[in-house]
């Protein structure tokens, strides 16, 4: 049998992409990537934690974060590798970056583990939202993964909030039109 060499480990190879994101953009899509990734150990250690009334429906919704969530953060990191940013989901940095406030280690009830997932997902659409301009200005492309990422993460943070709503007393106010 006859064996090729096809090591190509010596040669020197260029990459010509078509568009070459700033430094300032790299550390945007870090910041997404390392929210995103915190939410999805969030969602399942709220998911394993959660006792109480409702208890299914917040069980099962908690599913649907979890996998909102890792859907985005791969989307996210591939997006980053395809613009040769290399992506850091270490659990070192996400801990030490995430903005998302920690949860309890014990059992949470479901009124307070809605709010606690509420607001997780709030702070990763928060984060999205204060880069989207800044990654707009640089990739268009780039903006139109943000938006996918707030519009689900938003429709779940609402799903989750109103679990714990009083109808025309919660706030913020209802819009009128």
């Amino acid at each position: 049998m006859t064996t090729t060499n096809t090591d190509t480990s010596s040669a020197t190879h260029t990459s010509h992409p078509a568009f070459v994101p700033s430094p300032a953009f790299a550390t945007q899509m870090q910041r997404l990537l390392v929210d995103l990734s915190e939410l999805s150990l969030q969602g399942k250690q709220l998911h394993w934690n959660v006792v109480g009334k409702n208890f299914r429906d917040m069980h099962l919704v908690l599913d649907e974060v979890v996998d909102a969530a890792r859907e985005y953060t791969d989307e996210v990191a591939e997006r980053m590798r395809a613009l040769y940013i290399v992506p850091d989901g270490r659990t070192g940095t996400v801990a030490e970056d995430t903005t998302l406030a920690p949860l309890p280690s014990t059992e949470v009830d479901t009124a307070t583990c809605a709010d606690l997932a509420a607001a997780a997902l709030y702070a990763v659409s928060k984060t999205a939202r204060d880069i989207h301009d800044d990654i707009d200005a640089e990739d268009p492309t780039t903006a139109d993964l943000l938006h996918a990422i707030i519009t689900r993460i938003e429709q779940l943070a609402w799903f989750i909030d109103s679990e714990n709503r009083v109808a025309n007393q919660s706030k913020p106010a209802q819009l009128t039109v």
